[in-house]
């Protein structure tokens, strides 16, 4: 199972990523955009994903990644419970979150090295 210690260990080591605890729910941020949010128990990781695409990633794992809340729709986000995550997948979610919102020529010249 994935935490959100090993979450922070990889965001942190993310350029022009911060950490914020708003409302009681940690956050990593480039500038004022959250890419990944927990929730308050810190059983469900939201994440930047393309809208246009949720319908595939949750459709393919159903028991691992949900849609957002009705309100958060309009955003490019999904959530995803941390129990059913791997290290390797949750590496992935991460860095192509932060890819998201990060400008384009960082995205691709940045190299994680994993």
């Amino acid at each position: 199972m994935v935490t959100v210690q090993d979450v922070r260990a990889l965001a942190i080591t993310l350029p022009r990523t911060t950490e914020a605890l708003v409302g009681g729910r940690v956050k990593f941020r480039v500038g004022r955009i959250v890419y990944i949010s927990f929730s308050r128990d810190e059983t469900v990781m939201g994440f930047a994903f393309p809208k246009e695409e949720r319908d595939w990633l949750i459709g393919g794992s159903p028991e691992k990644f949900m849609l957002p809340s009705a309100s958060d729709m309009r955003y490019h986000w999904v959530l995803a419970k941390m129990a059913a995550l791997d290290r390797k997948e949750m590496r992935e979610l991460v860095v192509d979150a932060w890819r998201m919102v990060v400008p384009k020529k960082l995205a691709t010249e940045w190299d994680p090295g994993f």
